[in-house]
């Protein structure tokens, strides 16, 4: 466990882990208030939670390797792409933007969709218009070259930016620092999404990632992570990854945005956890 040298932490996650941390009369757990960022209004409890997880983007910038020690974690692609609209504005130097092109998979469609084609936002594609700075911080999509780190779910630092590639670094795990291309190429959508109009989209296979899902954040072990429940946890298990990311509680902030604006319980919410799974996980051993 990441929290190893953090029993307190340790011993709180392997209770939030199994379903055993104490749940009141709306079936919700309690967070402690070392965790907790105030919610107030939601852009003041944003910045809040923006400012602690990274608070100085000029020294980010100058030393990309902190960036990505550090993530916020949220439960739905929407909000990860909201968050990181806001937090690209917020870093250094200019913006470069790059325009896909959209594809009907039907060419008769072309016309009659293009233009609703460019407002989808596939979770497994990347945006119709990607902006991007020097040293900020991208997510793969795509499997382009296992062999080399280049695959779906790699994390990298951008630096250089032409018309039909991207320089960028590794920025984790075996290939860290390992200095890559990155093409621009047409891309489908995962048949999951059951879009209403097949199409094909032609951009850079990556994504901002000041922030990310919880369930993409699986298996990373980071020096800082910020919590954003707009959204209660959905499945089982979200939130014990979601806290368990950081080594120590020091590393964890938590904002919870109450379920209505009568019920300010800013501190309180759901742990999904399925006893059933926990069961069929240890059976060999039992």
């Amino acid at each position: 466990m990441r929290a190893k040298n953090d029993p307190a932490f340790c011993a709180y996650l392997m209770r939030i882990g199994n379903g055993e941390e104490k749940t009141n009369n709306c079936n919700k757990i309690e967070i402690p208030n070392n965790f907790v960022i105030p919610f107030t209004h939601e852009i003041e409890s944003l910045n809040l939670l923006f400012n602690v997880t990274y608070p100085d983007f000029r020294t980010f910038y100058s030393n990309p390797s902190f960036i990505t020690s550090r993530i916020i974690l949220t439960t739905k692609n929407d909000f990860v792409d909201e968050i990181n609209d806001m937090l690209i504005r917020r870093f250094p130097d200019d913006a470069t933007v790059y325009t896909a092109i959209d594809e009907t998979l039907e060419p008769n469609d072309q016309c009659q969709f293009e233009d609703f084609l460019h407002t989808l936002h596939p979770a497994n594609l990347p945006p119709y218009k990607l902006t991007l700075k020097k040293n900020c911080p991208v997510i793969l999509l795509r499997n382009l070259n296992p062999t080399e780190g280049l695959c779906n779910g790699t994390r990298l630092i951008c630096h250089d930016f032409k018309s039909h590639v991207i320089s960028a670094t590794i920025s984790s795990g075996d290939f860290k620092n390992k200095h890559v291309f990155i093409p621009k190429i047409p891309l489908l959508a995962s048949q999951d999404e059951k879009l209403p109009v097949p199409f094909k989209r032609t951009q850079f296979p990556i994504r901002l990632c000041f922030a990310m899902t919880i369930n993409k954040a699986q298996g990373q072990t980071l020096d800082f992570v910020g919590i954003y429940l707009r959204e209660p946890v959905f499945s089982h298990g979200q939130l014990y990854v979601a806290l368990s990311r950081a080594k120590c509680s020091d590393n964890v902030k938590i904002l919870i945005r109450p379920p209505t604006a009568e019920d300010t319980n800013d501190h309180c919410t759901y742990n999904v956890v399925y006893d059933e799974i926990i069961r069929k996980a240890f059976s060999p051993y039992l």
